[in-house]
């Protein structure tokens, strides 16, 4: 079992930045690919982007690609989202996710552990 709880989320400008982070708890959350994912209201969630095990290998959605950077600390247990130059677009809950094998996945019914969720409000 793994706990996982976000932080980091708020009322943002168009073109902010903004840094999420996913505190992980419980059997070795270093041993765990994690993932971010979002869900605007009216929309179904939707993947951001995930990390590998070791952190070596990462995984964006095209609406994000050069604006948002994953990364994760296991000496913390811990998985960060950066973000640069928010859209309005961007709005929504955003949900860290654990799955315990080594590689990353885009798809969110391969995440056994998620978090509570942060909500990110960008106004234009």
């Amino acid at each position: 079992q793994v706990q996982l709880v976000e932080s980091g989320g708020g009322l943002m400008q168009t073109g902010d930045s903004l840094r999420l982070s996913c505190a992980a708890s419980g059997h070795t959350p270093s041993m765990y690919s994690m993932g971010w994912f979002r869900q605007a209201p009216g929309k179904e969630r939707e993947f951001v982007t995930a990390i590998n095990w070791s952190g070596d290998s990462t995984y964006y959605a095209d609406s994000v690609k050069g604006r948002f950077t994953i990364s994760r600390d296991n000496g913390k247990n811990a998985v960060y989202l950066q973000m640069n130059n928010l859209k309005p677009e961007d709005t929504a809950v955003y949900y860290c996710a654990a799955r315990r094998y080594f590689g990353a996945s885009r798809y969110a019914d391969e995440y056994a552990y998620w978090g509570q969720g942060t909500q990110v409000t960008v106004s234009s």
